[in-house]
């Protein structure tokens, strides 16, 4: 977590240092994230750095923190009124989500990158830390639907969801970032292929 010091910062002078933080990461990932080009590209010393974080394991769960409640935060006052047809809802929570990563592409990629670490020493970290956090988003997503016309279990249908998800949002940021000027094309090219793969889930759930 950040120190007293760094929170007393300006505003604007927090903000280019988180900025530079998650985009270094969402790059390099966390092994390879470099604090020495992160306080570089935020114009400050090393020695300031570690005044504000005790050290990078720290700075990387603060931004986790931070970007993770910033992305809910926004979906869920994009999303009101949600269908009780499971496959509309995904539908329409995707739609809210791929619209805060055209907004936000280095958070998006950082997080895609966070859920990759699972197999890593930090990754390992990460789980003891939020535990389940993440597949809770779809459990919550799931609350109100009637699960009884499916064959699967609803934890079953919650981590197929993730899976699915996760795969297609990493193809939708990689997408952006070769096709920046085709972002609403991408947008709809990418809703029309995750309906086309839930009318197969549907089918098989």
């Amino acid at each position: 977590m950040p120190t007293k010091v760094f929170n007393e910062l300006s505003s604007d002078k927090k903000e280019k240092i988180i900025d530079t933080a998650i985009k270094e990461f969402a790059e390099y990932g966390y092994e390879n994230g470099s604090t020495n080009r992160i306080v570089k590209n935020s114009g400050i010393s090393k020695g300031s750095l570690f005044k504000y974080f005790e050290n990078k394991e720290e700075l990387y769960f603060y931004l986790i923190d931070t970007v993770s409640v910033q992305m809910a935060t926004e979906i869920q006052a994009d999303i009101k009124g949600l269908s009780k047809d499971l496959f509309e809802r995904v539908i329409d929570y995707s739609t809210a989500e791929i619209s805060w990563y055209v907004l936000n592409p280095d958070k998006g990629r950082f997080l895609i990158g966070v859920a990759a670490e699972s197999g890593s020493d930090i990754g390992k970290k990460i789980i003891e830390r939020y535990g389940g956090k993440s597949t809770d988003i779809y459990e919550e997503l799931l609350k109100g639907v009637d699960m009884s016309q499916y064959h699967n279990s609803r934890k079953e249908i919650t981590d197929i969801l993730r899976w699915v998800l996760t795969g297609f949002n990493n193809s939708f940021l990689q997408g952006i970032d070769q096709n920046y000027e085709d972002i609403e094309k991408l947008k709809k090219k990418y809703i029309k292929q995750l309906k086309e793969h839930l009318n197969v889930l549907k089918n098989g759930l």
